[in-house]
């Protein structure tokens, strides 16, 4: 089976260019969910690179099963438990007691994600160096 793992990391920069769009365009629910695809690609694809399959969604636990040899830094973890977040109630209506998702994510919320998703992302690259 061919490493994909460049794929998977190339693919996971694309969507971070995607929240940042999503952003400037002030969708901030999609620009948020973004970074959280983007954090998740980018761990799959480190797991990848190590020869390992990734399944699942959340950030957090995708980088706890890393092997031993990567040392994830407990604010790494944090981090990916606030872009955990972010991946159902960003894009559905019942991820809230009331109001759309778009009314629930402003800057704030966005700036932090792309923040975020970047540094897990620059993580998972320097890993796989």
């Amino acid at each position: 089976m061919p490493n994909r793992s460049n794929d998977w990391m190339r693919q996971s920069q694309r969507d971070l260019e995607q929240a940042i769009d999503s952003q400037a365009a002030g969708r901030h629910e999609w620009a948020c969910f973004a970074a959280h695809q983007a954090a998740e690609k980018a761990v799959k694809s480190l797991h990848l690179s190590l020869g390992q399959e990734a399944w699942g969604h959340v950030v957090r636990k995708l980088l706890e099963e890393l092997p031993e040899t990567v040392a994830v830094s407990g604010l790494i973890l944090d981090k990916a438990r606030v872009l955990d977040a972010f991946y159902i109630p960003t894009r559905y209506a019942n991820g809230h007691p009331s109001g759309a998702p778009f009314e629930h994510y402003g800057k704030l919320q966005s700036d932090e994600a792309i923040k975020y998703a970047g540094e897990i992302i620059e993580f998972c690259h320097s890993q796989m160096a």
